[in-house]
């Protein structure tokens, strides 16, 4: 097959990196990186050029595109290939705003039994502070739409909250921030769930688990994540078949219920709570940087999963993963997930003999390899234990240097 993978971050890379592992496909990418050029043939096209993107895959007879970021789905991408006959691994617009709007998908979860935080949803400062009261530490303020992963708060006070709410309501992520989810915040373990669907129909990936906290011990500001494992110790039965029947599949149930053919990811964030597991958010795409973690355990192909699906056709009843763990690391910029400063060079990836490493922020300057983004680099190594697994991945990771670089230290020892 000839396949177009859409975007330009690790997560891209991973999913780049796993597809070329076999010799019956080809793969080009739009627009990519530096990382993702040594795999595959780059166009300069934006992800959020849907015709321009549409005209790629029917000038170069693409087989099946595979879209990484949610923007582009949102805005119908996987619609408008599907109308020229060209199969999507990911859903329509409709399906998308199980990811475009928090509200949406609690809906969805409510209407399917799934369980879920209870919340409200509010659109100025004073009534979302009036249901909050004095404890806001109680609370997860949510912007509505699409915010890059960086639109989940957690106050620790009500003069926080307020700050907060006030931002979103006065512009920070534009019209995704104009309505507002608050709901109760759960306590318990975290747990990454990505089920390839068609229909009806899914697979479940390995287990992960993300760390969104910018510092050890799960302190500081939530990012786009900074690092993951796969399989994440401690998650008991709720990653496997309870996953599958009481989550993922009710809902794929609910949204064939309203017409919306599903074909693509479906990412559940799960909180193990002490009543059980209960769904945290939705995303319509692979998760970053879950991804670079769960992808390197899949011993089929992945690109046969996809296209399935892409088609609405069944699903493989069997796939088969790797026994062991997967430990990524993300290496960012300093300042990161504020301002940062970029075009520092890279050296030390040609020193990696024990470990993968995907490209997310980098650039070249004159042929050289500099930092172009706030995550820059994911590490992966794999082990026969979680703590094989990471202290592999950190040790890879000490041998690759730039100005500024910053990674936590604790990624797979915190829950």
């Amino acid at each position: 097959m000839i396949i177009l993978v859409v975007g330009s971050g690790g997560r891209e890379h991973a999913l780049a990196w796993a597809l070329s592992r076999s010799d019956d496909h080809s793969l080009i990418c739009a627009p990519g990186n530096p990382g993702i050029a040594e795999i595959a043939e780059l166009f300069p096209v934006k992800v959020s050029d849907t015709d321009g993107l549409v005209d790629l895959a029917a000038s170069e007879k693409v087989d099946l595109v595979v879209v990484g970021p949610e923007v582009p789905l949102v805005a119908g991408l996987a619609d408008a290939l599907r109308r020229e006959g060209i199969p999507c691994f990911g859903p329509g617009a409709d399906g998308a705003q199980l990811e475009g709007s928090k509200w949406f998908a609690k809906e969805i979860m409510n209407s399917a039994g799934v369980p879920t935080a209870r919340c409200k949803v509010f659109t100025d400062t004073s009534s979302a502070m009036k249901y909050m009261g004095e404890d806001a530490k109680g609370f997860v303020i949510k912007a509505d739409g699409l915010a890059a992963g960086k639109g989940v708060f957690l106050p620790d006070e009500s003069d926080e909250a307020r700050s907060i709410l006030d931002s979103l309501f006065g512009g920070r992520f534009g019209e995704s921030g104009q309505r507002v989810v608050i709901e109760e915040r759960l306590e318990g373990r975290e747990v990454s769930i990505l089920a390839i669907c068609s229909g009806e129909e899914c697979v479940l990936l390995p287990p992960s688990r993300d760390h969104k906290r910018l510092g050890d011990g799960d302190t500081g500001p939530n990012t786009g994540g900074m690092g993951a494992i796969c399989p994440p110790p401690e998650t008991g039965s709720c990653a496997g078949e309870h996953a599958r029947t009481r989550i993922i599949l009710p809902v794929l149930s609910e949204l064939a219920s309203r017409g919306i053919d599903y074909r693509g990811v479906l990412y559940a964030g799960l909180m193990i709570t002490d009543d059980g597991p209960k769904v945290l958010e939705f995303n319509v795409r692979f998760a970053d940087p879950e991804t670079q973690a769960v992808l390197p355990m899949i011993e089929n192909d992945l690109a046969d999963l996809l296209y399935a699906a892409a088609r609405g056709g069944s699903l493989p009843g069997e796939v088969s993963f790797k026994e062991g763990y997967c430990a990524c690391v993300v290496m960012a910029s300093g300042g990161y997930p504020g301002a940062y400063e970029k075009g520092f060079p890279i050296t030390g990836l040609d020193t990696i003999r024990d470990a993968i490493v995907f490209h997310a922020g980098t650039a070249t300057d004159n042929e050289k390899l500099v930092t172009g983004g706030g995550r820059v680099l994911s590490v992966i190594a794999l082990g026969s234990s979680p703590d094989d697994a990471l202290d592999r991945t950190y040790r890879e990771l000490e041998k690759i240097n730039f100005k500024r670089k910053y990674y936590r230290r604790d990624i797979g020892r915190t829950v």
